[in-house]
């Protein structure tokens, strides 16, 4: 069985070379290797075929049969990495907790050990009838988090 270490190995320098990063790899039972990756601009058709050219060049088909799939986090697909956070600055997030909480905020700020979602919440300001809405940031560590989207909007 081909390993996920064989992989990230493999894959690294030619992201690299790419300009992209590694988002996730996946191998099954039955060398099944899907290849997760991701840009800070984008990533394109041809980016994935030069990616999966690169790994199927350097394993043995002789050695052991793979099915192999290079594919980029599409926008419905949960961030998984820091760097999909910080890539991210500025977009809505929709935050799943491990808790169960919902929250929904825009990414205010983020690096290797959490983030920070600027929420808006409505409060009652003294000396007024009605109340305001007020942006609050609440930090998130990524150990609190089960899942994490990029809310679409289309307008």
């Amino acid at each position: 069985m081909i390993s996920k270490d064989a992989i990230v190995e493999i894959v690294t320098p030619l992201l690299d070379k790419e300009n992209l990063f590694l988002v996730d790899v996946s191998v099954s039972s039955d060398n099944k290797i899907v290849v997760t990756i991701d840009g800070d601009q984008s990533v394109s058709i041809d980016s994935c075929v030069n990616i999966s050219r690169g790994i199927e060049s350097s394993l043995d088909r002789d050695r052991e049969d793979f099915e192999l799939e290079v594919t980029s986090a599409g926008l419905g697909q949960p961030l998984k990495i820091p760097r999909q956070f910080i890539k991210n600055i500025g977009k809505e997030l929709e935050v799943v907790l491990k808790s169960g909480e919902k929250v929904k905020g825009v990414i205010y700020s983020a690096d290797n050990n959490g983030f920070v979602l600027s929420v808006s919440k409505k409060v009652s300001i003294e000396g007024s009838k009605k109340k305001q809405e007020v942006l609050e940031p609440i930090p998130f560590a990524y150990q609190q988090v089960k899942s994490a989207k990029v809310v679409l909007k289309f307008k």
